[in-house]
C-alpha cells in the first residue's frame, strides 16, 4: 500500500528519500472493517481520508431514510467540511467494504507542509481538481434524468454497481431502488 500512495503522490510531485520516509513515519495506514463508521452526523472530525483499498460512502439521514451523496473508491480522498468549518459534522462516513485508508489530520499535514513545502503544493492542486470534478458532477446531476445519471454512472463509474448495494445506488442517483431496477429493465430492452 505504502508504494500505491507513493505512485499517486508521484504524479503531482516528486519526493526526495527523505520525505518518502518522513511521510511513511507519520502512521497513515488503518484497515478498517465493512461497516465500520468512520464519521457520524453531529460528530466533530479532524480527520481526512484517502481511499488506497475499498469504498467509503458518504450519506445523510433525513426523515428516517438514507440519502446517499457521495462514493469514494481507490486513489479518491475525503475531506469533510467539518474539518474545514470545526463544527459538528452534517452527514456520516462509512466503509462498505474492509478499507485500507490512510487517515490525517490538519495538525499532521500542518507539520508535513512546514518540514516539505512542496506537499502544500500537492495539496494544493489535488483541492484544485476534486473541486474541479464536484462541480462537473454537481452541474451533470442537476442538468440530467435518472437515467442518464445512470448511464454516466455506468460509463464513469461502471465499478460502483458491483460493490454497492441497489438501494444505496438508487439513492446516489436520486430515486427509489425500485425506479432503478425498472430503469435497468429499460435500458436492457433498448440493448435487445
Amino acid at each position: 500500500m505504502q508504494d500505491k500512495l507513493l505512485e499517486f503522490i508521484s504524479k503531482y510531485i516528486s519526493l526526495t528519500e527523505e520525505e518518502k520516509n518522513a511521510l511513511l513515519s507519520l502512521n497513515l495506514f488503518h484497515s478498517v472493517k465493512k461497516g465500520t463508521v468512520l464519521l457520524k452526523e453531529g460528530k466533530k472530525s479532524k480527520e481526512s481520508y484517502f481511499v488506497l483499498k475499498g469504498c467509503i460512502r458518504v450519506y445523510y439521514i433525513i426523515d428516517g431514510e438514507e440519502k446517499t451523496t457521495a462514493f469514494y473508491t481507490e486513489l479518491e480522498a475525503l475531506t469533510p467540511p467539518c474539518v474545514i468549518n470545526k463544527a459538528p459534522s452534517e452527514y456520516f462516513v462509512s466503509c462498505l467494504e474492509d478499507s485500507i485508508l490512510t487517515v490525517s489530520n490538519a495538525d499532521m499535514g500542518a507539520e508535513v507542509n512546514s518540514k516539505f513545502p512542496k506537499f502544500d503544493i500537492m495539496c494544493k492542486m489535488l483541492s484544485e481538481e476534486l473541486l474541479a470534478k464536484q462541480r462537473i458532477d454537481f452541474d451533470e446531476f442537476k442538468t440530467s434524468s435518472p437515467e442518464q445519471r445512470y448511464l454516466n454512472l455506468l460509463q464513469k463509474r461502471p465499478d460502483l454497481i458491483h460493490r454497492v448495494p441497489q438501494h444505496q445506488l438508487a439513492s446516489y442517483l436520486g430515486i427509489k431502488p425500485q425506479s432503478l431496477s425498472r430503469l435497468r429493465a429499460r435500458i436492457s430492452e433498448k440493448k435487445s
